[in-house]
């Protein structure tokens, strides 16, 4: 069982940066591969990035490439999001998720996911 607790979100400037954070408990964190996914009102949920479990492997969406980051500390049980070049159309609902893999693999699909948070609000003005 994981739990997940995100945090980080807030009313942004278009152009500017939020880190958001996950923090998971239980301890099968280093065992799963984890994903930030987002939903903005009106519209399907979305892929937004993956990370295996050793933090090795990454996959974006094209619509954040280049301007967010994934990284994980499995030490600390977090996982995290930065995002800068903020822009109005990345306004949403941010959730992070867990999935629990046998090896060093990453997720892009919703399903695959076993685990979420409640999520974070991010909003970008323009």
């Amino acid at each position: 069982q994981v739990q997940l607790v995100e945090s980080g979100g807030g009313l942004v400037q278009a152009g500017g940066s939020l880190r958001l954070s996950c923090a998971a408990s239980g301890r099968t964190f280093s065992n799963s591969a984890m994903g930030w996914f987002r939903q903005a009102p009106g519209k399907e949920r979305e892929f937004v990035a993956a990370i295996s479990r050793s933090g090795d492997r990454k996959y974006y969406a094209d619509s954040v490439l280049g301007r967010f980051t994934i990284d994980r500390d499995n030490a600390k049980n977090t996982v995290s999001l930065q995002m800068n070049s903020l822009k109005p159309e990345d306004t949403a609902v941010y959730r992070c998720a867990a999935a629990a893999v046998s090896g060093n693999y990453y997720y892009t699909r919703a399903y695959e996911y076993n685990y979420w948070g409640q999520g974070t609000q991010v909003t970008v003005s323009s």
